[in-house]
């Protein structure tokens, strides 16, 4: 679990390196929006980024710039170094630098701002705990997911394990939606998972999640959240995105929006709704930012 506080402190140096090498690189378009997806996000449908992207512009008023990435580390790297007004990411990186990112909204996932990580197996193991999953091919999600890395190594902590020790070999997919696909095929025996994206695509693409099933489903945790680079958490772009987030469900763009990510809305949280994955860092020895 060391790399990620390394990965932080790296992080850090690249910010203040951009002020000093290249002054004003990355840092915001008054009149523009750049909008970071990382893997939370469901789908890289391109209907759906189009349509996201056609909304935040009219609500915003301003031009957008939807990019994408394949992990966590490299959006999150992004927002520190203000590359990125703000960005859609996960509660585990978002806590791991605390000290440099603010919370713009939560998403609303049948009516709260909660979710849970789940383990799932192949179909037909029976199996009930992350015990009966000694010596599997795991598979997780990336290595600063928190439903697809940090719940189960957290929960390995108390059976006094690491998933190097626990399972016979790990891998990471970069995707909840490859993790479940891994385990559907039987590239690996089990894997770590986001509880909303598997119940969304349980509804979209039941034959992907026909050949595996849910093992257990952790205590509800924060939602993963919009975040934005702390010094823009009172800017004029910051505040236009909270409000557009906020405006979606009384908007027939935004609904449809919402519909195709089957979330409620969007809305502001205390950063205390992510205690808990900070509790879960702490147990596995990694101290927030």
């Amino acid at each position: 679990m060391r790399p990620i506080m390394d990965r932080r402190v790296f992080l850090r140096g690249c910010a203040a390196s951009a002020g000093v090498l290249a002054p004003g690189f990355g840092f915001a378009d008054s009149n523009g929006l750049r909008f970071g997806l990382t893997p939370v996000f469901l789908t890289s449908d391109l209907e759906l980024l189009s349509r996201l992207k056609t909304y935040l512009e009219r609500s915003t008023g301003r031009s957008v710039k939807m990019v994408t990435r394949r992990t966590y580390q490299e959006i999150t790297s992004m927002l520190i170094s203000r590359e990125l007004d703000a960005a859609w990411i996960c509660g585990y990186p978002f806590v791991a630098n605390a000290e440099q990112l603010s919370l713009v909204a939560v998403p609303l996932w049948k009516g709260q701002p909660l979710y849970q990580s789940y383990l799932i197996a192949s179909k037909g193991r029976s199996a009930d705990t992350l015990a009966a999953l000694n010596d599997d091919i795991h598979a997780f999600s990336d290595p600063d997911s928190n439903s697809g890395f940090l719940v189960t190594a957290a929960e390995l902590e108390t059976l006094g394990a690491s998933p190097d020790q626990f399972f016979s070999r790990t891998f990471f997919t970069y995707g909840h939606r490859n993790v479940v696909r891994a385990v559907g095929t039987g590239l690996a025996a089990s894997g770590s998972v986001d509880g909303y994206i598997y119940e969304v695509l349980r509804e979209t693409e039941p034959v992907l999640v026909a050949e595996t099933e849910i093992v257990r489903k952790s205590p509800w945790l924060g939602f993963p959240p919009i975040a934005c680079p702390a010094s823009l958490d009172s800017a004029p772009v910051t505040i236009s995105l909270r409000k557009a987030l906020a405006e979606m469900p009384g908007d027939p763009d935004g609904r449809a929006v919402l519909s195709m990510l089957r979330l409620d809305g969007f809305r502001e949280e205390p950063a205390a709704l992510f205690d808990p994955i900070a509790a879960m860092m702490q147990r596995v020895g990694v101290s927030r930012g």
